[in-house]
């Protein structure tokens, strides 16, 4: 997305919008979520909510240096749907969020152009309406190490402002923490130098 260790996300969902045209409303809304598989039980909801509804189109989009994204048009014109949605994902610049725009028919055909738009300001405003926050990107590791190390362990952490995610302290000792991507190298180096203690970075 970009070269910063930054990214924007929505942490709950916005609130319901609804756009009208020629008679037909179009309800949009949207949702954090972060994998793939939560799409479809929202997406049943929303039937469950909507059964009168026509349309049920969508776009998602997950991940900040990986991007996987979808879009589903579900029975309107080819890309009059899904397309301008997740373009609105691209316009604000937010990742692991799934749109939705629940479409009645009014009775009064829009054509396509007329569908782009619709479809199109429903995800906008529903994007408008949901609270956008910046996160970082973090590298995970694990450190492991004898107990007698554990003060120079967390002098580092300390130093640092490094976040322990988990840990596990038996025989010996294993940390794991979490680093802004930015400064993942130089962490990483300085708990390489240290004597005695291991590190290894973990794939999130």
């Amino acid at each position: 997305m970009n070269n910063t260790d930054t990214y924007k996300t929505i942490i709950t969902p916005g609130e319901e919008v609804l756009f009208k045209d020629k008679n037909s409303k179009f309800f949009g809304y949207s949702f954090p979520i972060t994998s793939e598989e939560e799409v479809k039980p929202i997406i049943d909801s929303l039937k469950k909510q909507h059964h009168a509804a026509r349309h049920w189109c969508y776009a998602w989009q997950l991940g900040t240096e990986r991007i996987t994204y979808r879009s589903n048009d579900d029975g309107e014109p080819n890309n009059s749907a899904g397309q301008p949605i997740y373009g609105q994902i691209q316009s604000f610049e937010v990742t692991n969020i799934l749109l939705v725009v629940v479409r009645y028919f009014g009775g009064v055909k829009l054509g396509v152009g007329g569908l782009i738009n619709a479809y199109r300001t429903a995800a906008q405003l529903s994007l408008e309406t949901s609270t956008i926050v910046e996160k970082t990107i973090n590298i995970n590791f694990c450190l492991t190490f004898e107990y007698k190390n554990m003060n120079k362990v967390m002098r580092i952490i300390k130093e640092r402002q490094l976040t322990i995610t988990d840990q596990k302290l038996e025989l010996d000792c294993k940390l794991f923490i979490s680093a802004r991507k930015m400064v993942a190298d130089e962490i990483k180096d300085l708990f390489s130098a240290l004597y005695e203690v291991g590190i290894k970075r973990l794939d999130s």
